[in-house]
């Protein structure tokens, strides 16, 4: 890939396994609500509480790419619904940002980064609102792209074409990995950029899709595939 002259990556599930970080902010966030809003545990399980986030968000589906003001919006009606001032869904928000930043990263990572970052610039395109500075990666990007920022989120051609100008490159030199097949691969690949299937999980590639060009387990592994 010598004519590649920058990288864009995704971060969740890609640099780290999303799900258990989510479950742990999850059951984190309930003790909170126990000692400081008792009322909320009364009434809303964690189940509950991502039940209403799916009602505000069908009722709102021009926002679904602001994954941080559609949890703030349902932690606003929670308190509401549960007798306590609107302030507590603020601080119910940043108690859970504070807590799904707490991620473990895959052992690859840093070491993978370091590289790579060493090669060419980097860019993160995310349809998530990690926060990478509080992570302690951000030093290895040159940008760091969120769809709540940008206004859309991948596929959406739109969040690619962000990249290209933020770079100021055309997308036949951009590479783009990631975990997602429709969101990462399929995105990148329609845009003209080289995708990069990041599967750690060996999972199947979806039927009906054409299949991935580059398949890699892990960043090592498009560390070597990119010349890092």
């Amino acid at each position: 890939m010598k004519h590649i002259r920058a990288i864009c990556l995704d971060l969740d599930d890609t640099l780290w396994d999303l799900g258990p970080v989510i479950g742990r902010a999850e059951q984190a966030l309930q003790a909170w609500f126990a000692q400081r809003y008792p009322r909320v545990t009364q009434r809303y399980g964690i189940e509950d509480i991502r039940e209403l986030r799916r009602q505000i968000e069908a009722r709102h589906p021009g926002q679904g790419h602001d994954l941080a003001l559609l949890r703030q919006a349902t932690f606003t009606q929670v308190a509401r619904d549960c007798g306590y001032p609107e302030s507590m869904g603020e601080a119910a928000f940043a108690a859970f940002q504070q807590l799904r930043n707490q991620v473990t990263l895959y052992a690859d990572v840093r070491p993978a980064l370091a590289r790579l970052a060493r090669r060419l610039p980097l860019v993160a395109l995310t349809n998530g609102n990690a926060d990478l500075d509080v992570i302690g990666l951000r030093h290895y990007f040159c940008a760091v792209l969120g769809a709540a920022d940008l206004g859309v989120a991948k596929p959406d051609p739109r969040a690619f074409e962000a990249v290209c100008a933020r770079l100021s490159l055309r997308p036949a030199d951009i590479v783009h990995a990631g975990d997602h097949p429709r969101h990462d691969v399929a995105g990148a690949r329609a845009m003209g950029m080289t995708a990069v299937w990041v599967n750690r999980g060996h999972h199947a590639w979806p039927d009906g899709m054409a299949p991935a060009e580059h398949v890699v387990r892990d960043l090592g592994q498009l560390a070597r595939l990119v010349g890092a």
